[in-house]
């Protein structure tokens, strides 16, 4: 960002406002005792706007949230991990509204009020009989400084809790964001798969609110692949309360602008974070385009590149293969002329002209070995670009998902299949 923020502590609970709570009901695993059930409540109203995943084959979570925030903004979100309640009909939407209806009548609360997420693994009734105890403790854990713990009971296949905090000035204001986001495996754009929750105690409008979600949405999360697969519980849910007692932002104003900038740099920063934690992964890598003819050209040649499966098995390899990657070039879909193509990992020319560039190739195994580096291909045609971050792919990603079935033992013994 181009002024000045500071780090702060408590992720989703550090904004003004804002409480939060988290429990462990055993939903995947009843002898496990992970928090795996979550909260978060504004003491105060809200302007709120959300984001999910454009998969047709929508999660009952996802259709409930769509639907509260079509009726108006939310001050509530409870999430769950385990267990991502899609695929399973009309009683999926009914335990969903269940779960929005157990805290929105405590808080004081309409049902539409709540926002309500899941994930974990798919086709699985919720067990609903280990959730609803819960509801109680979950509520009377509520404070102000438990943000990380949200944080930690929405990871599933994630190897830790992912969050950040910041404060900066608007105005003679100081305001705060806190974000968490959870998310490994089935990544790739419109949208990654993932629950990210932002809470901030800056006075938005909705309607400013929402565009800004949209378009940093577009230039954060719909930028990171990890396998190319699209999840069906994917949200960003945006909640904003007014709590730094700054007046509203005007809509197009300095404070906007900087408002929109503050919310895009978190945003990036927790999808970057989702990469780099993707489900047994060795690389980031930054794929950056330029010289296109116009941005679709430019998004296409890098989601081809960033979705290749040779291109990420070299990369696994610390392998610099440049070849694979002109290749998901030429398929992309977009016109291209293979002699002005021009490719640079981390800095050195690989190809140009679309020919062996003379970079010795030891430099370039040197870099593809680092656990992150930068790939920019230069079409050569126009002034458009587009970056995306990618991962490579490992044999241990096949292991690791060849098989979660056992987790309908479970379902089979609380007589839920």
């Amino acid at each position: 960002m181009d002024f000045p923020f500071t780090r702060i502590k408590g992720g989703v609970g550090a904004p003004l406002g804002f409480l939060t709570s988290a429990v462990s009901c055993g939903i995947k695993n009843p002898a496990a005792d992970r928090l795996d059930l979550a909260l978060i409540f504004s003491e105060h109203a809200c302007s709120s706007a959300g984001a999910f995943t454009t998969n047709r084959v929508k999660a009952a979570p996802v259709r409930v949230s769509q639907a509260h925030l079509r009726k108006g903004d939310l001050r509530a979100i409870i999430a769950n991990s385990g267990n991502a309640n899609a695929c399973t009909g009309v009683h999926g939407i009914h335990d969903a509204n269940a779960m929005c209806d157990a805290v929105a009548k405590p808080l004081g609360l309409r049902r539409s009020e709540v926002g309500v997420s899941s994930t974990g693994v798919i086709g699985l009734p919720m067990p609903m009989l280990r959730v609803t105890p819960q509801y109680d403790a979950l509520i009377a854990g509520l404070g102000p400084k438990n943000g990380s713990d949200v944080a930690a009971a929405i990871i599933t296949s994630d190897t830790h809790p992912k969050e950040i905090a910041i404060s900066f000035d608007l105005g003679e204001h100081r305001v705060r964001i806190g974000g968490c986001v959870k998310g490994a495996g089935m990544i790739s754009p419109n949208m990654a798969t993932m629950l990210c929750f932002i809470t901030t105690d800056a006075n938005i409008p909705s309607a400013s609110l929402r565009k800004g979600v949209l378009e940093c949405v577009e230039e954060s999360f719909n930028r990171i692949t990890i396998d190319g697969d699209m999840s069906t519980n994917d949200t960003v849910i945006v909640l904003a309360n007014g709590a730094s007692g700054m007046p509203p932002i005007r809509r197009n104003g300095k404070r906007c602008h900087q408002m929109r900038q503050a919310l895009r740099w978190i945003m990036l920063e927790l999808a970057k974070a989702v990469v780099r934690d993707g489900e047994r992964v060795t690389k980031f890598v930054t794929v950056q385009v330029h010289g296109a003819r116009i941005y679709l050209d430019a998004k296409k040649v890098a989601e081809a590149v960033c979705k290749s499966a040779l291109v990420k098995a070299s990369w696994n390899g610390g392998d610099p293969n440049w070849g694979r990657i002109l290749h998901a070039v030429g398929y992309s879909g977009t016109r291209i002329r293979e002699e002005l193509v021009d490719i640079f990992i981390g800095g050195k020319a690989a190809c140009l002209g679309g020919l062996q560039a003379d970079t010795p190739m030891e430099e370039l195994r040197t870099i593809a070995a680092q656990p992150e580096f930068e790939i920019v291909i230069n079409l050569n045609q126009g002034e458009a670009d587009y970056t995306m971050y990618s991962s490579d792919l490992s044999p241990e990603y096949i292991d690791f998902n060849r098989s979660e079935y056992a987790y309908w033992k479970q379902s089979r013994k609380d007589g839920r299949v």
